[in-house]
């Protein structure tokens, strides 16, 4: 049987013209309608790829056992059960079953997670759906539609291109082919290779210049890239050099742990009477005390948690490394439109040689009014103004739409101040029909548009830099729609005063052509340009920008505005944010001049760069990292991915970022606020300590159980634990007071303490004499109680049941001291400011209790009933555990500050 054709399937659209594949997909040149797009979408599909395949439930589950210290365990449970101790076998499998079941369950909702840091990583497309540009979700898309490309784009779907302004589309994806391809609309021949079809732009590659429109052909697995089944991007999985650091740990520690086993069981066989039974069960018993066989998931749970809570605070990781790295931030070179400031750009001031102007009016809003000192004008008494509104209205690829009541912009935010600006004019777009254009680029700094008018005339308008533009001009528009010689000084003077006021400048100039030209080319804008006027665009500094700067500051990291801006531009704005660090501008052009030596040395002094290039941004970070400065970099264009990738975190702006940005970055910004980058360095700088809180408490509880068991044999007495008493202790720490620590908020001074050293080990030498004290605390205290309830006549299992409640209690009232690892907990705030703490520590009173008294849990832990008496040395125990650790710790704050702070 043959297998079913696939709805609108076009066949060798790369051939067809622009009609015929119209035609075809039985579209119109205008695009569809948004109903007939739901009701293509219903028989094509979503625009997606298949979902990678993923593992079964058994084979998940199953590599939770996969661990050097659980094999340890396992070995453990097989020796029991030659010895014929079948509870002890039982238990040690029930703990490693559940230590599995809940890495399982944990890993499934990290899945969950990462899934919705997917969607949010989605790629968007421009559609013109029923006559009007939109933006929406890429997997809507569907063949007919009608798709608008710009540099920086990911192509969304196969397109067949219909119109183009020197596109060029790196193929690399698909191709190999590194060097971008100059696509043309013309068709191409049938039997073309796929890196011959210059009329097709396919799904997954990307835009690096030029813009251009086409119809879908092909989506989802139709799709050039879907038959091959390549994925463009995947986030992470749940990798990252602690979790590999902390494995390598487990297998350091299962070495040591089977030889100091061994060490005992032969230690105990020659000097000390034990029966080999006895000697098996104590060997046994001490590996399992040390085997922290909760902290991986701990681990886990910890960081999956974690990066939920960036996602929740607008910044998406992307990869796992950054939420380690971003402790150790010590420069942030941030961007300044969009991140800095609102993003929301009005235009406030125009100048032309007629008079100086000012507009009214908030954000895209087209309301307000046009006026000279407090009169409001018209603005067709002024021919330069109306030439200038007209240039900055009509150059323009922005679209204004109210949504909900608010004024939204699809495009640029400049270019929709602009499109603000012309609506408060009155001027009407649609009079004028585009012929063709010159789209923006970096390198000539301006965009122009050919425009067709009533009577047959047309218009060359041009807006841009103004430098760029009088390069272009000889003459300008006088009083009285008079034509004069450029007085460029005059025209410098105003965009420095403008500039200085943290206006971005933009200039505008024209000439008018007869009706003959089809094609704009740069060659036509060297003769005959009129230059207008310039307006003042302000796009205000975010005050919660402000405030995340002084956070930064006082954490010990420098922030630096790297902008397009001019020098005045910058500094201005600099200076509102307090970003300006000495009075030293540095531009673009220093940047171009200084040597790699002269550079750092720039780097570190300046904190303000203006009118500078993607291609400086990489050279600061190279200059910054030579200086062993650890550096975030924020970026939002195709260029920007070298300097994002070779920064140690590269930070993508999620609304205004290119798909390329966002590939090349390690955080992505979901609302490309700098707030949000300062909240990351705190929740990174949380995430962090919470890991170290969890190995802080974890492993005391397990040197304290190994310690009784080393004491019981080298001393040669009654052992003070059995192994399934220590797998219980084990078992009860890790599922309740362990997940605490995955819950604990931030540090009161976690954005007060200078960053954390890059390649500093998890615990330094100050919580490693933590970890040994505590568990010589907690541990001797244990033997001591075990030691004085047998000396008073109690029976062996009495003695061992309140040895395992001291060291459970102990245990408990050190998670009130682990949960902050410099700050005093000798504080009711501190001691209340967690609710799963509490949470925690009354489960674990629940099923201690039962432990102790449940009939049941006597006979498979071999305890027994203790009076309430019996209770007084194990909380006595955890009182003074709680308060000789707040004592080391107020030591430690005192003389090894800078090493808590790894």
């Amino acid at each position: 049987m043959s297998e079913k054709t696939p709805p609108f399937l076009v066949k060798n659209p790369h051939a067809l013209s622009a009609e015929d594949v119209v035609q075809q997909l039985e579209s119109q040149q205008d695009g569809l309608t948004n109903k007939a797009a739901a009701d293509r979408l219903e028989k094509v599909g979503y625009n997606r790829l298949a979902e990678p395949e993923k593992e079964g439930l058994l084979k998940r589950f199953f590599k939770h056992f996969h661990d050097v210290l659980i094999y340890v365990l396992l070995v453990a449970a097989l020796t029991t059960a030659l010895l014929g101790h079948w509870v002890d076998t039982g238990v040690i499998l029930a703990v490693v079953v559940i230590n599995a079941t809940i890495g399982f369950i944990q890993e499934g909702k990290a899945e969950k997670a990462l899934e919705g840091i997917r969607k949010m990583l989605s790629l968007g497309a421009h559609v013109r759906r029923d006559g009007e540009w939109t933006e929406i979700d890429a997997e809507e898309l569907v063949p007919g539609d009608i798709v608008r490309l710009r540099s920086g784009d990911r192509v969304p779907a196969d397109i067949r291109l219909f119109k183009i302004a020197n596109l060029r589309i790196e193929e690399a994806a698909l191709t190999g082919e590194s060097e971008p391809v100059k696509k043309e609309a013309v068709p191409v021949d049938g039997d073309a290779d796929l890196g011959d079809r210059y009329s097709m732009a396919y799904s997954g590659t990307l835009v690096t210049a030029g813009n251009g429109t086409g119809m879908v052909t092909a989506t989802g697995t139709e799709t050039e890239l879907g038959r091959i089944s390549t994925m463009v991007r995947e986030v992470e999985k749940i990798a990252t050099p602690l979790t590999r650091q902390m494995a390598q740990f487990g297998k350091v520690l299962s070495i040591i742990i089977v030889s100091m086993a061994a060490f005992m069981f032969f230690f105990g066989f020659i000097f000390h009477d034990f029966s080999i039974t006895d000697l098996f069960l104590a060997a046994i018993g001490f590996a399992v005390a040390v085997i922290p066989e909760g902290l991986p998931a701990i681990l886990t749970i910890t960081l999956a948690l974690g990066v939920q809570r960036m996602a929740g605070r607008n910044a998406i990781t992307r990869r796992l490394n950054a939420v380690e790295t971003l402790g150790s931030v010590t420069v942030i070179c941030s961007d300044k439109t969009g991140t800095l400031t609102r993003n929301e750009m009005t235009v406030r001031h125009i100048v032309t040689r007629e008079d100086d102007f000012g507009v009214s009016g908030e954000g895209y809003a087209p309301e307000g009014e046009i006026s000279s000192g407090d009169t409001a004008v018209a603005v067709g008494d002024y021919p330069a103004l109306e030439s200038l509104v007209e240039v900055m209205g009509i150059c323009n690829d922005a679209e204004l739409r109210n949504k909900d009541g608010q004024w939204e912009v699809t495009g640029e935010p400049m270019e929709g101040a602009l499109r603000a600006l012309a609506r408060k004019a009155g001027l009407q777009p649609k009079q004028y029909e585009r012929v063709s254009d010159i789209p923006f680029d970096s390198e000539h700094k301006y965009m122009a548009t050919l425009v067709h008018v009533a009577d047959n005339r047309q218009h060359i308008l041009l807006k841009g830099a103004p430098d760029a533009l009088m390069n272009l001009c000889q003459h300008q528009r006088g009083k009285d729609n008079a034509l004069e010689e450029l007085d460029r000084g005059f025209w410098e003077q105003q965009v420095e005063e403008l500039g200085s006021q943290g206006l971005r400048v933009l200039a505008a100039a024209a000439r008018d052509v007869d009706g003959s030209m089809d094609t704009l080319k740069e060659e036509d804008l060297e003769h005959d340009m009129v230059f207008l006027g310039v307006v003042g665009i302000i796009d205000p500094p975010r005050p919660e920008a402000i405030e995340a700067i002084k956070a930064c500051y006082q954490a010990g990291i420098n922030v630096k505005m790297i902008t397009g801006d001019h020098a005045g531009t910058a500094k201005a704005i600099g200076h509102e944010m307090g970003i300006d660090h000495g009075e030293r501008v540095v531009t673009g052009a220093e940047l171009e001049a200084a040597s790699d030596e002269e550079l750092v040395q720039i780097a570190q002094e300046a904190a303000i760069f203006a009118r500078t290039s993607p291609e400086h941004k990489l050279r600061l970070v190279k200059a910054l990292q030579a200086k062993g400065e650890v550096v975030a970099m924020t970026g939002d264009g195709v260029n920007d991915a070298p300097a994002l990738k070779r920064a140690d975190v590269g930070i993508a702006m999620g609304i205004k970022g290119t798909e390329a940005s966002k590939e090349a970055a390690e955080i992505v910004l979901a609302d490309d606020n700098f707030t949000s980058i300062e909240r990351a360095i705190e929740e990174g700088r949380t995430i962090y300590d919470n890991l170290r809180k969890a190995i802080l408490f974890i492993l005391p509880t397990n040197g304290a159980q190994g310690l009784v068991m080393l004491a019981g044999v080298l001393f040669g007495l009654e052992l003070p634990l059995t192994p399934v008493q220590i797998l219980w202790v084990n078992m009860v720490v890790s599922v309740t007071l362990a997940l605490a620590m995955s819950l604990e908020p931030s540090e009161p001074n976690v954005m007060n303490r200078p960053p954390r050293k890059p390649g500093a080990p998890i615990l330094g030498f100050v919580l490693l004499w933590r970890i040994a004290f505590v568990s010589v605390l907690i541990g001797g205290a244990t033997v001591i109680v075990f030691l004085v309830s047998q000396g008073r006549g109690a029976a062996l299992e009495l003695a061992r049941t309140q040895a395992v409640c001291t060291i459970v209690v102990g245990t408990a009232f050190y998670l009130f001291n682990a949960r902050y690892l410099q700050a005093s907990s000798l504080s009711i705030k501190r001691l209340f400011d967690n609710n799963a703490a509490w949470v925690a520590v009354g489960v674990l009173v629940v099923i201690q209790l039962a432990f102790v008294y449940a009939p049941f849990m006597q006979l498979w832990f071999e305890t027994v009933s203790m009076h309430p008496l019996h209770w007084l040395a194990p909380f006595g125990v955890g009182i003074g555990v709680f308060f000789c650790a707040e004592i080391e710790k107020a030591f430690s704050r005192h003389f090894f500050e800078s090493k808590l702070n790894g």
